[in-house]
């Protein structure tokens, strides 16, 4: 979809405007106002129309307005955050979709300034906010009903500085097409999606800067990656490492590293998952997804900071050439690790990759991000991805950003205790836990092993990289969870 700033009403035939809850009509609805002889402003008396934050109120034609009017509700000045404004313009998509318009014009010049924000990185946000739910994924539909196929090509934003406006949407631009980079492949079926395509993916992103390398099952075999290769061997499809650097800050600073677990399907492998949902397991890729997706926004936006993105890709499937439940892997560490599950197989892709990344780039911080546990939703459900990490200050940096940009994140316990329970009988450490409990906790004690005393934080984002119910800002499937997150973790931490 395209948006555009003007500091002029465009000519066009429908046009939305923002009304404050506390306040009588700005300059542009008071005008429109004294054109229709005072029915816009009698129309949202009778209707009871309040102007609360989000709330929508559709004006009909009226004699002397050329085309119709939506008043969108501003709520309170106090109320305004650039999170609550991205909300705000993702109200605007489903709401002009309804009405089946080709072209709007959005006249937010009225909109009043904070502490934080001035009005153009306001309308800024609402832009950005339409941007992130106007994306969708429905390149697989050959036949659509009339009603189903969108109309909505354009939003035209009114702002009383483009300049100013322009300049801040570009950055928030850069962050939403590497949240929809991110929504696009881990909604693409995984005959589409599988290790190669995902390097083919990355190697796209060499264009705009980023420095990528990918390494094949042979580079692989002779550095040693037992454990993600063991994940990847019952597959045809040829497991992949991908390392992405984005060279943006001083050239004496340590990077900060982000890993991505990429098991781009997982069928359990020999401890193969029931069959029931085991579709959803296309998008057990989704950390890997938001590291490519991460990439993409530094490099659009030329972020001021030096980070290495990671990406363990592999296939788990079952066949003769599967690793078995007892089998031993010697990791890239040296490490030995007993699998007693194959289904516990994201943690083995996420150890060598994890080690290669501190032993080479020794980065200041490293984070990943996988679909882990299913243990990690029956503790936090949808609403937050759990946090592990080995470094307080990091974990605060981490949940602050992502309180920001409503990507939640909730700090779970590690420890000794926990530590033991992954201790093997037979090797260095096993891939599960012994009984059911603290699933996801084991699981996180489970890669500190590989992580070698470096500050790294794990989130299990099992719960948030897709949604059957409707998210505010993406709607239904992929959420991109963890892109607009680090980025904020980044800027605000890192880009001074």
């Amino acid at each position: 979809m395209k948006i555009t700033f003007t500091d002029k009403a465009p000519a066009t035939k429908f046009l939305v405007a923002g009304c404050y809850e506390d306040k009588d009509f700005g300059t542009v609805l008071s005008a429109l106002d004294k054109v229709a002889n005072g029915a816009i402003k009698a129309s949202a008396i009778n209707t009871d129309f309040k102007a609360k934050l989000e709330k929508m109120m559709r004006v009909p034609t009226l004699n002397g307005l050329d085309g119709a009017l939506l008043l969108i509700g501003l709520g309170q000045v106090k109320d305004h955050t650039g999170l609550a404004l991205e909300k705000l313009g993702a109200k605007l998509i489903p709401g002009l979709s309804c009405i089946r318009v080709k072209t709007a014009a959005i006249d937010l010049s009225d909109i009043e300034a904070t502490e934080a924000l001035s009005a153009p990185e306001m309308i800024a946000y609402v832009a950005s906010g339409a941007l992130l739910r106007s994306w969708r994924f429905d390149k697989y539909k050959t036949k659509r009903e009339p009603d189903e196929i969108p109309t909505l090509e354009e939003l035209v934003f009114v702002s009383p500085d483009v300049k100013a406006t322009q300049a801040a949407f570009d950055r928030l631009s850069a962050i939403a097409e590497g949240n929809h980079l991110t929504r696009l492949v881990v909604s693409e079926p995984p005959n589409v999606i599988y290790p190669e395509s995902m390097a083919a993916h990355a190697k796209e992103l060499a264009k705009l800067g980023v420095k990528v390398d990918v390494f094949g099952e042979k580079e692989m075999t002779k550095l040693g990656f037992g454990a993600l290769l063991g994940v990847g061997q019952g597959s045809i499809r040829e497991s992949q490492l991908v390392v992405m650097q984005w060279l943006g800050g001083n050239k004496e600073e340590k990077p900060i590293a982000v890993v991505g677990k990429g098991v781009t399907f997982d069928t359990g492998g020999i401890n193969i998952k029931p069959s029931n949902g085991m579709e959803d397991m296309k998008y057990d890729m989704a950390g890997s997804g938001v590291v490519l997706g991460l990439m993409k926004s530094l490099a659009l936006r030329k972020a001021k900071v030096n980070v290495v993105g990671v990406m363990g890709l592999a296939e788990n499937m079952p066949s003769g050439s599967a690793i078995r439940p007892s089998d031993v892997l010697t990791s890239l560490s040296g490490q030995t690790i007993e699998v007693l599950n194959t289904d516990a197989e994201g943690r083995l892709v996420l150890a060598d990759a994890l080690w290669y990344t501190q032993d080479k780039f020794k980065p200041q911080y490293i984070i990943d991000l996988a679909t882990l546990t299913g243990a990690i939703t029956v503790a936090l459900g949808y609403e937050y991805a759990g946090l592990f990490s080995n470094n307080d200050k990091l974990s605060t940096m981490l949940t602050d950003a992502g309180t920001q940009v409503g990507e939640q994140l909730w700090r779970l316990p590690m420890g000794k205790t926990y530590d033991k329970d992954i201790n093997s009988d037979v090797a260095d450490v096993k891939n599960v836990g012994s009984g059911r409990g603290a699933g996801s906790i084991t699981a996180a004690q489970f890669l500190e092993r590989f992580v070698n005393k470096t500050p790294w934080a794990h989130l299990d984002i099992a719960g948030m990289a897709w949604d059957k119910a409707d998210k505010p800002l993406t709607g239904k499937g992929a959420t991109g969870y963890g892109v607009r997150l680090l980025n904020e973790f980044l800027a605000k931490n890192f880009e001074g």
